[in-house]
């Protein structure tokens, strides 16, 4: 299993809704779900209106964004924690489930392997991991590699999860890749978006600035720009 791991498959194309995969492969209901790195929480939302998981907690590193997430309105079910993924704080076998979506590659590189045997620890035998990355080959990577090239540290995030199998702290169930759509209708919103974030601190010289605009501007339509991003789910399970 180990050898047929994949960071991505060039066949991939089809655009799909992570959420809806996500719904068809957890048997979330009833069941104790931990989010690592949840950010503006807008996946951990959309997993709470479905009711299914009978606890949802939401752990994020950035104080910033953390206390954002406190100060909006509360989510039946939901509890926000600050913290990190490698030193979760909550006893062994606490989880059914732990999600990911496209987090581990924020990870400092020399801590992801300590984050994936926390993951491990944490779930219950039995339990299972939802892993998404995002692949190195969107049109948003291209823009975003003028200055902040994210392609290393989305080997070394493939490579800890690779590691995580053989080491057999997880097992490979399988892996799903599929694209999703980014819209802007602007720049002002790419810039909100992408560069203004509260987990990174992008700054950019005049030029520099000038660059990333004029790459963009040569993506817009009369409708925005619009762009398709490969992901890879990476499906794992915890052994008895």
């Amino acid at each position: 299993m180990i050898e047929t791991m994949q960071i991505r498959d060039a066949g991939q194309s089809a655009v799909q809704n992570e959420l809806e995969l996500l719904l068809g492969e957890l048997p979330l209901r009833g069941g104790r779900l931990l989010e690592l790195g949840c950010g503006r929480a807008e996946k951990t939302r959309a997993i709470a209106k479905t009711g299914l998981p009978a606890e949802i907690v939401a752990l994020e590193v950035d104080r910033r964004q953390h206390e954002i997430n406190l100060a909006q309105e509360p989510i039946p079910g939901v509890e926000f924690r600050l913290g990190g993924a490698e030193a979760i704080p909550f006893d062994d076998g606490r989880f059914d489930f732990v999600v990911m979506f496209r987090s581990l590659h924020h990870v400092p590189v020399e801590r992801m392997a300590a984050a994936l045997k926390e993951v491990s620890r944490v779930l219950k035998p039995g339990g299972m991991a939802w892993i998404s990355e995002p692949v190195f080959a969107g049109g948003v990577d291209q823009i975003m590699r003028l200055f902040y090239d994210e392609s290393q540290m989305r080997e070394a995030a493939f490579a800890a999860l690779r590691q995580a199998v053989e080491q057999g702290w997880l097992q490979l169930r399988k892996q799903l890749f599929f694209s999703t759509r980014s819209r802007f209708r602007d720049f002002d919103e790419f810039d909100a978006r992408m560069i203004r974030v509260t987990h990174a601190e992008h700054r950019l010289s005049p030029a520099m600035y000038q660059a990333v605009r004029d790459k963009f501007a040569a993506c817009m339509t009369p409708a925005g720009a619009e762009f398709l991003n490969p992901q890879r789910v990476d499906l794992l399970v915890k052994g008895p």
